[in-house]
């Protein structure tokens, strides 16, 4: 196993990045058909996939893993292959059981869980019914994806990381297919084969990581469900690591909740979460995924200088792609909602019909507002997941979880308390605010262990990234400022002026990058050659 985290995080981030592009195109059909404030089809559809798509970056994009993975590894290096296969079968064998009598319940009890996820949804009978009836038919996706998150463990444990990567593209094509097909039904057809496509979209990805699992040979065998010493370990880590990993995921649906009491608020929240991901994944996903098993592995050696070192590069690389990012959905939150929302939506569902988006000028202000604020809140999403591996290699997840315990306090502490008089936009805040925290106490904690310092490329390099940004962020106020002259003379859709300025800004910063020594092309150099440098 090379141990090369940038051409590990190459793979991960290419095939993730197809796929949250992807994404921004099954996102923008899919609120151009059943748009998004006062449709009861777009709320109940958003409010019921909130569960599922949490387990899914619970289990496959962190939580599970942070406790999964480091086991694994201990086996693989204390014992042996089959220890370590055998190991995996014991937790499928009592994952599987627990999932079954959790799909059960819910299959039965939907609306009990509708009132957990969206307890505003009770003033409006059809609301409700329609997200019970949404949830019900996509809930064994949340089953699939879990069994995908240990395959994933598993094969990101030898560094073998394509077949995870590129799970998500397959939910991204089952759903655009379905609004294609089915974009010119009437709207409560269209929203319940989303529901059809989103479910079998979970058993093609498990299908998918069990190939991928067999070509390395870790075919697993099922076998009756046994608490082992084992599995015990695996609990006593992963109950606390749940919490510590999960606390984002926890907070939005707690956000959820709240946002619930507010017409349209569901969906709102759920566009601008979808286009805050596409950044989140590439970078803060990826990394962690890429991050843990090397540090486990690292630390397991002993090498604690080597641990350090690799938590600096990611915190240096995470912000060369993350702070640009953050100010462009800062600065540019309502233009990329209307481009991407009404321009682009209606000139894509054009070609399968020629109706218009159904996102109107209020659902691009409200989730244009809320994109601003997650905005704010994109270095810490990405944060949380460089230091917390930390922990997870050394097999701490109590830390984290006390940690991430405040958080989730201070996040619904917030929200009740601003929701009357923000509304939803409170929940936002709230959300970025808990994240904040999370970081400040995860990375003291190191420091004051002695596990992470900031070392001097990082200290150097750092005022640098910032200075770039400064320079993309006024170049892109600039150009918006003049956005309709462009849009009027050199191009018929003003979705075509936006991702122009964007691609402008991506110049400009890229620029001032290299020129104020934010990075440097030797950097690149040592990462393909395979360096240790990194």
């Amino acid at each position: 196993m090379s141990g090369n985290l940038f051409k590990s995080l190459a793979t991960v981030s290419g095939m993730t990045m197809a796929s949250r592009v992807m994404g921004f195109a099954r996102q923008v059909l899919i609120a151009g058909v059943i748009g998004a404030g006062g449709n009861p089809v777009a709320d109940a559809f958003w409010a019921a996939f909130r569960l599922p798509n949490m387990f899914r970056r619970l289990f496959a994009e962190g939580a599970f893993q942070a406790a999964f993975v480091p086991l694994f590894q201990g086996k693989l290096i204390s014992e042996d292959k089959e220890a370590a296969k055998r190991f995996a079968e014991e937790v499928m064998a009592f994952l599987l059981f627990v999932l079954i009598g959790l799909t059960a319940l819910v299959e039965i009890a939907a609306p009990l869980f509708v009132h957990l996820l969206a307890s505003g949804f009770a003033d409006d009978p059809e609301k409700f019914d329609l997200t019970a009836l949404y949830l019900r038919i996509m809930f064994p996706y949340l089953a699939c994806m879990s069994l995908v998150g240990l395959l994933s463990g598993v094969l990101n444990s030898l560094d073998r990381f394509m077949a995870y990567a590129g799970a998500p593209l397959i939910l991204n094509v089952c759903q655009i297919a379905a609004i294609v097909i089915f974009a010119g039904q009437e709207i409560h057809v269209t929203g319940e084969m989303l529901a059809w496509a989103t479910a079998i979209s979970g058993f093609l990805q498990l299908w998918l990581l069990v190939w991928g699992a067999k070509r390395q040979g870790y075919l697993l065998k099922l076998r009756a469900p046994r608490l082992t010493p084992a599995v015990k370990r695996l609990l006593v880590l992963g109950a606390p690591g749940f919490l510590s990993a999960g606390a984002t995921q926890i907070n939005i649906i707690i956000g959820t909740n709240i946002a619930s009491q507010q017409p349209g608020a569901v969906s709102w929240l759920m566009n601008a979460d979808q286009l805050y991901q596409l950044p989140l994944a590439v970078v803060g996903t990826a990394l962690g995924v890429v991050l843990l098993p090397m540090l486990s592995r690292r630390v397991k050696e002993g090498d604690e200088k080597g641990a350090m070192h690799a938590i600096n590069r990611s915190l240096e690389l995470s912000a060369v792609l993350t702070l640009p990012a953050a100010a462009a959905f800062i600065i540019m939150s309502a233009p990329i909602c209307e481009a991407l929302f009404v321009g682009f939506a209606t000139d894509a569902l054009g070609l399968f019909g020629g109706r218009s988006s159904a996102f109107t000028a209020e659902d691009v202000k409200w989730t244009g507002w809320a994109l601003a604020i997650y905005g704010w809140g994109l270095p810490a999403f990405v944060w949380q997941r460089i230091f917390a591996p930390a922990f997870f290699a050394r097999e701490d997840t109590r830390a984290p979880m006390n940690y991430a315990l405040v958080a989730i306090g201070v996040n619904t502490a917030l929200a009740l308390i601003l929701f009357p008089r923000f509304g939803f936009l409170a929940v936002a805040f709230a959300t970025v605010f808990a994240a904040w925290l999370q970081v400040l106490q995860l990375s003291f904690n190191l420091w004051r262990r002695g596990q992470f310092r900031a070392d001097e490329r990082l200290v150097s390099r750092a005022p640098r990234i910032l200075g770039a940004t400064a320079a993309m962020t006024a170049f892109v106020w600039f150009a918006l400022s003049h956005s309709g002259v462009l849009s009027g003379f050199l191009f018929d859709r003003y979705w075509a002026a936006v991702i122009l300025i964007a691609g402008a800004g991506v110049l400009v910063y890229g620029g001032a990058l290299l020129a104020l020594g934010g990075v440097r092309l030797s950097d690149y150099k040592a990462y393909s050659r395979n360096r240790k440098s990194f």
